[in-house]
């Protein structure tokens, strides 16, 4: 489906106007871009100037330039589902969401939407979290912040999924509309998932009832991201939430690490931020059924990780 025909359809459906269910094969442009024969790089900085941090952890990985591109519709999908400071961890850190859509504009990027489906009031989620001001701060026009609106779902089929076979998607995080898809999520303790790190981050970009991802919990996170794909993920462990996630609260289940991990692959970067709660690569049942799914690769032997 091309690229106009898709908004007019997408458009449709949004106002009610279309009955048919919007289908068009992201799997298959993934599929056509994947090369099975390249090794998953991972790059690893630590330092307590976040700003200067994103830079430093993009540079081996070509920088930004090797993901956006000029012109291109770019998303970048933090945490900030949670009406918490910054120094609780609940949400991507502000400095980091400003610094990584700081970079997407140097690129040259003609926009920049920075979003989240909030599980808290989202007003005060974005206020709180300190992202919406952190984004503003950047005085571009290019560069905003929005809340959820309903009418940017659209139902899509998941044509490999084993678990889902349809759910709704954010269309404005979806090809093609979005050419370039940036998952920047805080890395922390989840009561049910145990970890909630870069593949469980999809989860702010869907619609419909999210209850009912939880009843097959691990394989339908990684059916979601056979829909949701990041050109690129960046795990903010600046500081890490060891207890009480996802909503935390409290100051002593925080420890501040100063840390980002970036890859082009979320499973690699799920395996590696797990091993900073001082687990092993396979802990996380999503990550497990992500590398099933080829999304990613699980095995840390076969990624090669840089200390930048």
């Amino acid at each position: 489906m091309d690229r106009r025909k898709f908004i007019e359809q997408a458009a449709a459906w949004s106002a009610g106007a279309c009955l048919a269910t919007p289908i068009f094969d992201v799997q298959a442009v993934m599929a056509a871009e994947k090369n099975p024969d390249k090794k998953s790089i991972l790059v690893v900085a630590v330092g307590k100037d976040y700003s200067s941090l994103v830079e430093t952890v993009l540079k081996p990985l070509g920088g930004m330039s090797a993901f956006v591109k000029r012109g291109d519709n770019v998303v970048v999908k933090p945490n900030i589902g949670w009406d918490r400071t910054p120094e609780q961890a609940a949400n991507t850190h502000p400095e980091v969401v400003k610094a990584v859509v700081r970079q997407c504009l140097d690129a040259g990027a003609k926009r920049v939407l920075v979003f989240d489906r909030s599980v808290n009031d989202a007003r005060r989620s974005y206020a709180r979290s300190g992202i919406k001001a952190a984004v503003e701060s950047l005085d571009d026009a290019r560069a905003k912040c929005e809340y959820e609106n309903k009418r940017d779902y659209v139902p899509v089929k998941i044509a490999d999924g084993k678990s889902l076979d349809e759910f709704e998607f954010n269309r404005k995080a979806l090809p093609p509309e979005c050419d370039c898809y940036i998952n920047v999520p805080v890395a922390k303790h989840h009561g049910q998932a145990k970890l909630t790190l870069g593949l469980k981050n999809a989860m702010g970009a869907i619609g419909g009832n999210r209850g009912i991802i939880h009843r097959d919990l691990h394989r339908r996170i990684a059916d979601l991201n056979l829909v949701i794909r990041p050109k690129l993920t960046i795990i903010d462990a600046t500081r890490i939430l060891l207890r009480h996630g996802p909503t935390g609260g409290k100051l002593e289940d925080v420890q501040v690490l100063d840390t980002l991990i970036a890859s082009a692959d979320t499973v690699a970067a799920d395996a590696y931020a797990t091993t900073l709660f001082g687990e092993k690569p396979d802990y996380l049942g999503s990550t497990v059924a992500g590398a099933r799914l080829g999304l990613g690769e699980m095995d840390l032997a076969k990624v090669e990780v840089v200390k930048a």
